[in-house]
């Protein structure tokens, strides 16, 4: 290929899938360059990966945008990622009185708060109601049927929206305004007790995101109710916990222990610093879907029968790990990796690698890896989830 001027930086850079113990070819075929730089480590796979093993990776980059007035939202379900079957994820943006309509879903609904600020609202079955505003690092949960909105506030906001089914789709939910559309206006009437006129306005189809101006503070729309509020809020401030902090990085847990709404939705909310990794494990409970939220990482999954394989991640993409399957994510830049796992559950549950080995006796596991003291004296009982490399000299 004749290089021109103008060619860009990483030309002289462009990757081949050649492996440093010689093994691959070069590749001058055609071939996007630009995704081989963004995928070294599934460009040029580690030499322990073999096998077959699903896709567990897919970008919100990749998907369709759903464009309104009031804000945008983009979605990865199982129609976009196969293996994903137990959780689903929408990422949305709202501007500042942008509106995610009143509605309800089948599935329930758990948010993280990416940036920006919200008023959340929603009613349950006992007729007793819940307003808050969220920000950054904030959580809600929605349990199934009930009926909830979101809105921007001054600075807008954007969030992702975890769903407990994988083949849920944001565009297949319950809204009010889809509901007048396709109701008569009589039964409307008889409804509410007023005159059909009284409808002469509404909709005839569903808003979904629409633009309406910022609302005032908050406590001048909060609405008394005979009932009361709910008992147990709907939102959780994920960030006045105190995390776990070990020598890699930290970590925040986040299931019904803690915010006992939450029942069907578990996570953990980890940072893993230059020159760290989420150490290697597995979930005792179910899937994890990962949400990757700033920095790089590239995380190997090991499905047992001789199979591994590795991934590389980025803000914005999403992970997936079938259940049960040992892995272990490192930071591969030279900030902080910040990443979300979520779980279909009402608790959050892991087993670590080193932690099992530590409270086994040493003769078992020296005799399994023909292990010496220099490894059994390092192990520990007390778990790590995020450990830093050892650097020697």
């Amino acid at each position: 290929m004749k290089r021109t001027a103008g060619t860009p930086a990483w030309y002289n850079h462009v990757p081949h899938p050649i492996r440093n113990d010689g093994a691959g070819a070069t590749d001058f075929g055609p071939r996007d360059v630009m995704r081989d730089l963004e995928n070294p480590d599934m460009f040029v796979p580690p030499k322990t990966d073999a096998g077959a093993i699903p896709n567990l990776k897919f970008s919100f980059s990749d998907t369709h945008m759903q464009l309104n007035h009031g804000g945008w939202s983009r979605e990865i379900t199982a129609r976009e990622l196969p293996v994903s079957t137990t959780i689903a994820g929408v990422n949305m943006r709202l501007t500042p009185g942008g509106v995610r309509e009143l509605h309800w879903h089948k599935q329930s609904e758990w948010a993280y708060m990416i940036l920006g600020h919200a008023r959340i609202t929603a009613v349950d079955q006992d007729g007793r109601n819940f307003i808050a505003d969220v920000g950054p690092g904030d959580l809600w949960f929605f349990p199934a049927g009930i009926p909830h909105s979101i809105q921007g506030l001054e600075d807008g906001c954007e969030f992702l929206l975890v769903f407990d089914d994988g083949n849920f789709s944001e565009f297949d939910t319950f809204t009010i305004t889809d509901w007048f559309a396709h109701t008569p206006k009589d039964v409307l009437a008889a409804n509410f007790g007023v005159h059909e006129s009284a409808f002469a306005r509404t909709p005839d189809k569903q808003r979904y995101i629409f633009q309406a101006k910022v609302p005032g503070p908050l406590e001048n729309q909060k609405v008394p109710g005979p009932y009361g509020t709910v008992p147990k809020s709907f939102a959780y401030w994920l960030f006045a916990q105190k995390p776990i902090v070990t020598p890699g990085g930290t970590v925040r847990i986040v299931d019904s222990s803690n915010f006992p709404i939450s029942t069907a939705i578990a996570a953990a909310l980890v940072e893993v610093k230059p020159g760290g990794m989420r150490e290697m494990h597995w979930h005792p409970n179910n899937d994890e879907w990962q949400y990757y939220i700033s920095g790089t990482g590239r995380m190997t999954v090991f499905a047992a029968n001789g199979t591994a394989r590795t991934f590389n991640y980025r803000a914005g993409d999403v992970g997936y790990v079938p259940f049960a399957m040992g892995h272990y994510i490192q930071n591969t830049g030279r900030e902080s990796l910040w990443f979300l796992e979520i779980f279909k559950s009402s608790r959050f549950a892991d087993i670590s690698l080193n932690q099992w080995m530590a409270l086994t006796p040493r003769e078992l596991v020296e005799e399994h890896l023909h292990a010496g003291p220099e490894l059994m004296n390092a192990l520990r009982k007390e778990k790590w989830p995020v450990v830093k490399y050892r650097t020697d000299g």
